[in-house]
């Protein structure tokens, strides 16, 4: 993968550094810090709203960093990202406790659900000021279909800890694999980022080229 731009990933997630390695792509992470907020109720407009957040908040601050302006390349893309879960068009978060991961994964036991991964990408000249045209947003849906399965099933699960950290209370690039039954979709958008819409995005942008 060859690129024209440096590339900032405004995230902390080990899964979304994974992908970005995976594919060959020369970066530098710096985590984005701002708070949170949540003006919206729609799934799809509230993943569009913080990853745009998480983008602009890294934005702001990376020419503050001296290595920034020794930059090689003529643009910086700055990449935010979040992901939901929403069943019912309700957002499901981490689980607040073990009792709460079990009433979540319940909740979703035969039924089906979305998750939806927003990306913003902020694009920089040299001088740190934005080129819209070469700046997007998109939002990716993917449907996941969980099989049948009983309380015991769930709390077994919850018992492993791997889902205390997760939307919706499961990792389906983990143990949590064995509750899903199919997903319609990009299987990157559930774990965290649709890189396939990226890349194409990003090589019409002209950043990478294959």
């Amino acid at each position: 993968m060859n690129q024209s731009v440096n590339m900032i990933l405004a995230s902390g997630s080990p899964r979304r550094k994974e992908m970005f390695e995976r594919m060959g792509l020369l970066f530098t992470v710096i985590k984005s810090e701002g708070e949170e907020i949540v003006k919206e109720s729609n799934p799809k407009k509230v993943v569009a709203g913080l990853s745009e957040q998480k983008a602009k908040e890294v934005a702001n601050r990376y020419f503050e960093y001296e290595w920034a302006l020794d930059s090689k390349y003529e643009k910086t893309i700055v990449i935010g990202a979040d992901t939901v879960v929403a069943a019912n068009q309700k957002i499901l978060g981490k689980p607040a406790d073990e009792a709460d991961a079990v009433d979540m994964l319940m909740a979703l036991s035969g039924k089906e659900h979305e998750v939806l991964t927003g990306v913003s990408v902020i694009c920089l000249d040299k001088d740190g000021k934005i080129i819209e045209d070469d700046s997007f947003c998109f939002v990716e849906e993917t449907k996941v279909c969980m099989y049948p399965f009983s309380k015991e099933e769930a709390e077994a699960y919850v018992a492993t800890k791997e889902p205390m950290d997760k939307a919706g209370a499961y990792g389906i690039q983990g143990i949590g694999a064995f509750l899903v039954e199919k997903i319609i979709g990009d299987y990157n958008t559930v774990v965290g980022f649709p890189l396939s819409a990226f890349i194409r995005l990003g090589c019409q942008k002209n950043f990478f080229r294959i």
